[in-house]
């Protein structure tokens, strides 16, 4: 869903995103009114730092939001070493990144481990961990995969081929992709202890219906300590490939054939060659992919946040198959 245009705003600090905001009923504030949108029966009000207080969205009767802040207690008190790089946008959605000390490197250049976590005061952008929303979580019993931070271009880049066992796997999920047949993906097979069971049922108690801050909180808090343990990504494979896949002559009209809006693939191949004369380098899938990931959370558009990392994975298996042909 597209609406109002906005840039990402950047970051580093949680005090400029847990300002305070809460759900207040429309019946409190137009008392004299008798309201017959029975489905939309809250508006969710927040203060942001320096700015006016501002409706972010009117929602229904039991949505309940997850204020900023309760993310950032169960981070402190699971991380004790990480750095912050947030995006934001005035219309009250939020990727915020967390970036760990242990490195990756690809092709020589490192980068950082990093947990991925966004949400939004105005619905359009669903509470997630690395990409995956509760509700999924729920239904796939698995933990989110990985994500790493590229400091060069400030990117976070999702691990979106971590939900496969093997490579094997990916590389035939993505002939049917390329196709243009897109199953559902296949999830790491794993037997379900007592403890998953246990897991994906409070899981969905913490959907955005009548979420209560203690539940969310202890819920989270569980999720996340997964993250404690550094773990194989195949994603960090894929990686790799596109390092070493050269952009060619056939590869010429790639960037305007990626499921993105045109300006933005404009803007992609600005960045792309940005990047060649910053590191000395060749065009790759590497730097094209980075290139595409940095023109979609830096533009200005009408993209909401979720958009644009539904975008930015279309793009990573796009190139994905082509890599691995």
């Amino acid at each position: 869903m597209t609406y109002i245009s906005a840039q990402p705003h950047f970051t580093d600090s949680w005090e400029d995103i847990c300002y305070p905001v809460e759900p207040v009923w429309l019946a409190d504030v137009l008392p004299d009114y008798d309201i017959m949108a029975t489905d939309r029966q809250q508006i969710i009000v927040g203060e942001p730092v320096g700015g006016r207080k501002t409706i972010f969205g009117v929602q229904s009767a039991d949505y309940a939001i997850i204020p900023n802040v309760l993310i950032r207690e169960v981070v402190d008190d699971l991380f004790s070493s990480y750095t912050l790089q947030i995006k934001y946008t005035t219309t009250g959605e939020f990727s915020i990144t967390v970036i760990f000390p242990e490195e990756l490197s690809v092709g020589g250049e490192l980068l950082h481990r990093s947990l991925i976590l966004t949400n939004s005061y105005n619905g359009k952008t669903p509470f997630s961990i690395q990409g995956q929303t509760l509700t999924a979580m729920l239904d796939d019993t698995t933990a989110p995969g990985s994500s790493f931070y590229r400091a060069l271009c400030q990117n976070g880049l999702m691990g979106w081929a971590d939900p496969f066992a093997e490579l094997s796997v990916y590389r035939h999920w993505l002939k049917e992709f390329s196709k243009g047949k897109e199953k559902k993906q296949p999830t790491k097979s794993a037997g379900k202890t007592q403890k998953n069971v246990q897991s994906a049922a409070s899981v969905r108690k913490i959907h955005h219906s009548r979420l209560t801050p203690e539940l969310f909180r202890q819920q989270l808090h569980a999720l996340l300590s997964e993250h404690l343990l550094v773990k194989p990504t195949l994603t960090a494979n894929v990686y790799e490939r596109f390092h070493q896949k050269a952009v060619t002559r056939a590869d010429e009209g790639l960037l305007r054939a990626l499921p993105i809006p045109v300006q933005l693939a404009k803007q992609a191949q600005e960045r792309l060659r940005l990047e060649e004369r910053l590191l000395g380098s060749q065009p790759s899938y590497w730097l094209m992919y980075n290139a595409v990931n940095y023109a979609l959370f830096n533009a200005r558009s009408s993209l909401t946040l979720n958009d644009r990392y539904r975008l930015d994975e279309r793009v990573f298996h796009q190139l994905a198959a082509r890599s691995l042909a």
